[in-house]
């Protein structure tokens, strides 16, 4: 525990950073993965199982907590922390990713984005100074600048305007942020699949000297080859005492092959909304448990993993529930799939400071190839 976000590059491997950020409410193992809680939970979870899977942080949305239950009434109610019962460190997205996700609900300009809430219709108008007010108000530790991303493929001038705007943006929010003692704001480099412009993005933030740095818009439609190349471009110019974050990413594939190129944290909402739908990541690979060779298999996921999901439940019985569409399906294979993502990020970890990293790799991705255990 500290006063302050310090954050610790404690060893390297084969490109890959071991790390540790400590600041008050707690101390973030990296490289590591925070499961997505939207509006306040991860979906099918209890947050107890979701720390007891190995997360040191969870990540919430402004956006949607703009509007429900309200940032002032979670203020009034003691925090973020407080209302979900989460006593760790939560890192708040900035509402960035709606600017494009919900663009036919939204007007955007210099002065910030006006909203017509999915929920109601009523309008609401988000600067960069009202995103850091709201990500305030919710108590958040780590808070993100508002961007505008663009969904890829788009024109370089579209990505050359946004990423523009974008920074103006930074140096907006870094102002209204001020000094938060223990707490940190990270600045989002944009610029599309344009090296030229990822590298203005990440020089013109680094000019702002802030406590963490993310890669935005390489999780909205492109290629994996693209990502991976924005990040050799990127990374670069980054500060190498600073942790990256790697924002809605994604398989456990981007994030082995991310972690390699020098990513510290990643989010995504892919374990979660892939178990509510009946896929499983295990060691093998992925585990479509709808498929009709299950419905007759008595063996577990996984005999050797230490999540009560895959290994004390038979397969036979989450077909079962996937195929009736039982609520419990979906959170025991949401509970296999963050416990799958936590192993993978210790393993990760254990094999940087062991100096093995390229080894781990090799490893994993071989396991991955043999493909799940034969049918019965």
């Amino acid at each position: 525990m500290t006063d302050t976000f310090q954050f610790n590059l404690k060893a390297t491997s084969d490109g890959a950073r071991l790390g540790e950020i400590t600041m008050p409410r707690g101390t973030i193992r990296t490289p590591a993965f925070m499961p997505v809680g939207t509006v306040g939970t991860v979906k099918a979870m209890y947050l107890d199982q979701v720390r007891d899977t190995g997360a040191d942080i969870i990540l919430g949305n402004t956006y949607h907590l703009m509007l429900r239950p309200g940032a002032e009434r979670v203020a009034r109610l003691g925090g973020l922390h407080k209302l979900i019962r989460w006593e760790h460190p939560i890192l708040t997205d900035s509402g960035g990713f709606q600017v494009m996700s919900l663009s036919g609900l939204r007007k955007l300009d210099e002065k910030g984005v006006t909203f017509k809430s999915h929920v109601d219709g009523s309008l609401h108008h988000m600067s960069p100074e009202r995103s850091i007010e709201i990500q305030g108000l919710l108590g958040s530790d780590i808070q993100m600048q508002l961007d505008e991303c663009v969904a890829l493929p788009a024109e370089p001038k579209e990505i050359e305007r946004a990423m523009e705007l974008s920074l103006r943006w930074a140096e907006r929010c870094r102002v209204a942020f001020g000094e938060q003692p223990g707490k940190a704001m990270f600045g989002i480099v944009q610029g599309g699949d344009q090296p030229a412009l990822r590298i203005r993005s990440a020089e013109g933030l680094k000019q702002l000297d802030l406590k963490g740095y993310a890669v935005g818009g390489l999780a909205v439609g492109e290629p994996q080859d693209v990502m991976l190349r924005m990040l050799e471009t990127t990374l670069p110019v980054l500060p190498t005492e600073k942790p990256r974050y790697l924002m809605g990413v994604g398989t456990p594939d981007d994030i082995l092959k991310s972690v390699a190129r020098g990513i510290d944290m990643f989010d995504c909402v892919m374990p979660t909304r892939s178990g509510r739908h009946g896929l499983a990541f295990t060691r093998r690979g992925r585990v479509n448990i709808r498929n009709a060779r299950h419905a007759e298999d008595m063996r577990p996921l996984d005999e050797e993993s230490s999540c009560p999901a895959a290994r004390d439940y038979s397969r036979a019985y989450l077909h079962h529930l996937i195929r009736s569409d039982e609520a419990l399906g979906g959170m025991l294979l949401s509970w296999n799939n963050l416990h799958y993502y936590q192993d993978l990020m210790k393993g990760i970890r254990q094999s940087i400071a062991e100096g093995r990293f390229a080894d781990f790799f090799a490893e994993t991705q071989d396991a991955w190839a043999k493909g799940d255990i034969d049918p019965v």
